[in-house]
């Protein structure tokens, strides 16, 4: 393997079909890099108050939906465990992780030192995700790492 060659891919994943696009293309680079597939859920606690999830949906903004709980996480998870091996990931590590999308995806990226960090393009359309900001936008601007923007929209 080259040097040039990603090790650890980070992708993060809500469970939409449009999430799961981005974690197809994530494996199937990880696997012809021979890289470590991470797919990362954010969630918040299942007894999380309406202000908390009113404050989460303000932050998404219609972009993604939060995931609420562990086990919805770890379910979305694994669904995306089963996607990423499917199109060729061999090495796969998923995490469940208390937060939200953004700070979530930057932490794992972090943690794990990863050199390339995926996401999808849903959010980046349109002038309101151009003015207001999207997960992916706000997650390419502040990686430190490569990052891919899959094209999973439209």
């Amino acid at each position: 393997m080259s040097e040039n060659a990603y090790r650890t891919v980070v992708v993060g994943t809500d469970g939409s079909e449009s999430s799961l696009r981005a974690v197809a293309r994530a494996g199937a680079l990880a696997g012809a890099c021979g890289a470590t597939l991470v797919i990362a859920c954010a969630y918040l606690p299942a007894e999380a108050d309406d202000r908390e999830m009113a404050q989460a949906q303000d932050a998404l903004r219609d972009d993604a939906y939060q995931v609420v709980g562990s086990h919805p996480a770890e379910d979305t998870v694994r669904t995306a465990h089963e996607r990423a091996s499917k199109a060729g990931a061999k090495d796969v590590k998923t995490l469940a992780v208390q937060g939200s999308p953004v700070e979530t995806l930057l932490d794992v990226v972090r943690r794990e030192n990863a050199d390339l960090l995926v996401v999808g393009n849903r959010g980046l359309a349109g002038i309101k995700g151009r003015l207001l900001g999207s997960v992916p936008a706000d997650a390419t601007r502040r990686s430190t790492c490569d990052v891919l923007v899959v094209h999973t929209t439209g």
